[in-house]
């Protein structure tokens, strides 16, 4: 494997969930390990499963695996690491500020950033610490820090006391008030990860265009911010031998050779290794040490094994047809970037529209290509697109015109500095997203890439919008804010995609859990690409489909209210019959024709 030749002292695997992160760093450290190398392993994974891996307990400390000499490890919990993080913060204060200000930092300090924050927090001291990694020629990080975070980090250090003043917008800098402590250690860590001889950042993808548009994305990120040492590894490519077995296998592997072909330009010239995608649980070390290996023994199990037999499963279909009885409304998808948001949002857009509902279909994402998913016009349906960087260029401009207006020069430059915040991207779609909802009183308005989680609870938190009508408004006047139909079920229906993998499920999960902190109760849930529920006679598609069963049951019985699952489909879902298709409706049936 090119990523681990010549290794440098600290390893980083990142990539989004799903991709195979922690099974690819845990096999790369029993390689360095039974090569004779000190090796510490660090999971920051909140779904962290390198315990079960190994088969011991680890925990938040440094313990030997006793399996793998020269191997130790452990486990940051973020979720643990951030309640830590709040008190710290909170704590000082509580008694001494308003009630109703520790309320408010509080809300601020609930989201996904925190968690990211605190994370990084934790492991910082493994980074800039020598006393802690001393003994260890390696150190490994699966799930490592994002571009967002380290951009948040590397912030001028006086950005504590203009937020205390109230003179920042809002953004993600809220988690970061009062670390200034924490200052030193930070510039230690993040010198560390931008020296190429110290840290190497492995950036994993599956062979899905959407993925590795996603990656592409990250590399740039990082790269901005001074991490260039970076390695490519394409993980799970069904191999060429399963195409024999039937015609969706075929279609795979046709797919993925041609996202191989077609790499995007950023990550092309990166060193890169392809991961064969495996039939078995990566879990013992016999699995690991075969996974890194070219032709792993046992990779494909015996044929002639039994279909798999799923129970019958709700289709987007069958939710659309809920949803189309209202007659108008908003419709948001939300999940991680590589579940396939943008195929499904136009799937749900062309079922109501053939339904002769009129329906607008937005979204923000960059690498979304929505008229060539539709491939033609149909009736009813409207399409648009929100460009991320010239709304964050006008949602710039506005606050400094502004807020900015009042400040001397150090502050504006302060505030400038503040509006660079990664957040403030996702803030501004979201106040483009807010004059389409507008639109959904009288039609259909289906959201592609919908804002997170976290950034609609900042929104809420610092309230700058919605508060600000509430105290214009007269007593018992009635008004609605973007937040305010957002909130509303009757109003919005969210739906939250994920794939039936491990990681993918319990980020989705996560999202969740940030929507109803923001006070948005998500509406359905739906599994997208999934194996189990089409027909495989290939062996090793047959196998990936048992591992998925699990985590469909855990979706259905404790995840969510409503939910859907769309196969894994031969053709790519382009056009309206197939988008029909992968919504589990016959094309035929109402269907206008594409023009």
């Amino acid at each position: 494997m090119n990523f681990l030749q010549q290794p440098p002292r600290f390893l980083f695997f990142t990539g989004k969930g799903g991709v195979g992160k922690t099974s690819i760093a845990c096999a790369a450290a029993v390689q360095l390990a039974d090569a004779g190398k000190q090796v510490l392993l660090v999971s920051t994974d909140p779904a962290s499963n390198v315990g079960q891996v190994f088969g011991l307990a680890i925990g938040n400390r440094i313990v030997a695996v006793p399996a793998v000499p020269n191997l130790s490890a452990m486990e940051i919990d973020p979720q643990a690491a951030a309640q830590a993080y709040r008190d710290r913060i909170v704590g000082p204060v509580r008694g001494v500020l308003p009630d109703n200000v520790v309320k408010g930092i509080e809300e601020q300090l609930s989201g996904a950033c925190t968690t990211e924050i605190a994370a990084f927090d934790e492991f910082t001291g493994l980074l800039a610490d020598d006393a802690a990694t001393r003994g260890f020629d390696h150190v490994l990080f699966d799930t490592a820090p994002t571009g967002h975070t380290i951009r948040l980090l590397s912030l001028p250090g006086a950005w504590s006391g203009f937020l205390e003043a109230g003179q920042g917008d809002a953004s993600c800098l809220g988690p970061l008030a009062g670390l200034d402590k924490q200052r030193a250690q930070y510039k230690a860590a993040v010198e560390a990860l931008q020296d190429g001889a110290r840290t190497r950042l492995v950036l994993v993808a599956r062979g899905q265009g959407a993925t590795l548009r996603e990656a592409a994305r990250t590399h740039e990120e990082l790269a901005a911010i001074g991490l260039t040492r970076q390695h490519l590894v394409i993980n799970g490519l069904l191999p060429e031998s399963e195409a024999a077995h039937d015609p969706l296998a075929a279609a795979v592997v046709r797919r993925e050779l041609a996202a191989l072909a077609h790499l995007p330009p950023a990550l092309a010239a990166l060193p890169t290794d392809h991961i064969a995608l495996k039939a078995f649980n990566l879990v013992g070390l016999d699995a690991l040490r075969a996974l890194l290996q070219p032709e792993a023994r046992g990779a494909t199990p015996d044929a002639g094994e039994p279909h798999i037999a799923l129970p019958d499963a709700p289709t987007l279909s069958a939710l659309v047809d809920e949803i189309a009885a209202q007659g108008h409304g908003l419709v948001m998808l939300m999940g991680k970037g590589g579940v396939g948001k943008t195929t499904l949002a136009a799937a749900v857009a062309v079922e109501l529209a053939t339904r002769g509902l009129p329906v607008h279909l937005t979204t923000s994402d960059p690498a979304a290509h929505l008229a060539e998913t539709l491939a033609g016009e149909l009736e009813h349906l409207e399409v648009s697109r929100i460009d991320p960087h010239a709304a964050t260029e006008a949602y710039r401009a506005h606050v400094m015109a502004t807020k900015g207006a009042a400040l001397d020069g150090a502050g504006r430059v302060l505030l400038a500095e503040d509006l660079r915040s990664p957040c403030t991207e996702e803030i501004a779609v979201f106040q483009a997203f807010s004059r389409a909802i507008r639109e959904a009183g009288r039609k259909f308005v289906v959201m592609d890439t919908a804002p997170t989680g976290h950034t609609l609870l900042l929104l809420d938190a610092t309230g700058a919008y919605h508060r600000d009508v509430a105290r214009q408004m007269a007593a018992g006047s009635h008004f609605t804010t973007p937040m305010m139909q957002l909130q509303d079920p009757a109003r919005t229906k969210v739906l939250i995609v994920t794939l039936a993998e491990t990681t993918p499920v319990l980020e989705a999960a996560q999202l969740q859990d940030d929507l109803r902190r923001a006070g948005i109760e998500p509406w359905a849930w739906v599994v997208n690409n999934s194996v189990a529920a089409a027909p495989v006679a290939s062996p090793l598609l047959r196998r990936r489909a048992e591992g998925e069963l699990k985590e469909v049951e855990a979706i259905r019985t404790r995840h969510a209210k409503r939910w859907a699952l769309v196969p894994l489909l031969q053709d790519e879902p382009v056009g309206v019959a197939r988008l029909r298709a992968l919504a589990g409706a016959q094309a035929t049936e109402a269907a206008e024709p594409a023009r």
